[in-house]
């Protein structure tokens, strides 16, 4: 049923931010760890956008019937709210469907980007298939759950991108960037750092190569580099950057030429490296690179 923005009874627990997250594995976990402890929890999820919106399709807050909650839906504006309305759906043992800004047939808070979205609120009833996806990204893998309105019934899934599939809607997660970042110098040690504290997965000199991982070549000797640079040619990272001049990237395709890889290979490697040239001090140079495997991963 559709609701709007409606004010808690009175008695009822106040909602509270558990902590600051868009993380959709802390996400998860929030709430799998309520079931677990025997809690009423529920998953709300951005289901519809019109016009804009601060956060993309699927995403996602968990509240527990304490009116503990993470997780963002919008910028900030409505998850207070969105909270309510949860407390309230798990009161009433319903699932429902929320409207906000643009479209809404209801006065509610106003959107500041002007747009509106749409919201469903599914009351947890398995842990199953959070801990299905929680597994899956683990290894590494990943995993879907499909939300079913007209049944209220949350279910584990393969691979399908994010939305609507018929009457299902679907929340597809992947899991965490790998970074690995090759490379004895100052330059790797300022991007390792940094990568941490953006939450990439740090990984330094081994060849664990996966469609989430980015492969970071840091070297000042293309000698050193190159037999990690074959091996990431020879996997399928989403991203392969390597450090260096134009003319030293022109030694490097004629070194790579010479071992036999085709041009379509070598076209993939980004260099030099990074989202803007001349990056000369190792910090400019690492926000560069880490922007760059931002953007590359928001493009597959």
């Amino acid at each position: 049923m559709l609701q709007h923005a409606s004010l808690i009874e009175p008695g009822l627990l106040n909602p509270e931010q558990a902590f600051l997250t868009d993380d959709s594995r802390e996400i998860l976990r929030f709430a799998a760890d309520a079931l677990t402890a025997g809690m009423t929890a529920a998953l709300v999820t951005l289901v519809e956008i019109r016009g804009g919106a601060a956060r993309p399709l699927g995403a996602q807050m968990a509240v527990r019937g304490d009116g503990q909650y993470c997780g963002f839906v919008s910028g900030g504006c409505v998850e207070s709210a969105v909270a309510w309305e949860a407390l309230e759906a798990m009161l009433d043992g319903e699932d429902r469907t929320v409207v906000y800004g643009e479209g809404s047939p209801y006065f509610d808070i106003v959107l500041p980007c002007g747009g509106g979205i749409t919201l469903t609120v599914h009351i947890l009833r398995a842990v199953q298939p959070l801990l299905a996806v929680l597994n899956s990204l683990e290894q590494r893998q990943t995993r879907g759950l499909r939300y079913s309105p007209g049944s209220q019934t949350l279910a584990s899934s393969q691979h399908q991108p994010t939305g609507w599939h018929g009457e299902d809607f679907v929340v597809n997660y992947r899991p965490c960037v790998r970074v690995m970042i090759a490379g004895h110098s100052l330059e790797a040690q300022v991007t390792a750092r940094m990568a941490l504290a953006a939450g990439f997965d740090v990984h330094t000199c081994d060849k664990m190569f996966d469609a989430d991982t980015a492969v970071l070549l840091l070297y000042h000797d293309l000698h050193r580099e190159l037999p990690l640079l074959q091996a990431a040619l020879a996997a399928q990272p989403f991203y392969i950057g390597a450090l260096g001049s134009r003319r030293t990237h022109e030694k490097r395709v004629a070194a790579l030429v010479e071992a036999g890889w085709s041009q379509q290979d070598i076209a993939r490697i980004k260099a030099p490296i990074g989202i803007f040239p001349k990056a000369r001090d190792a910090h400019s140079l690492a926000l560069s690179v880490l922007a760059d495997v931002a953007a590359a991963r928001h493009a597959v």
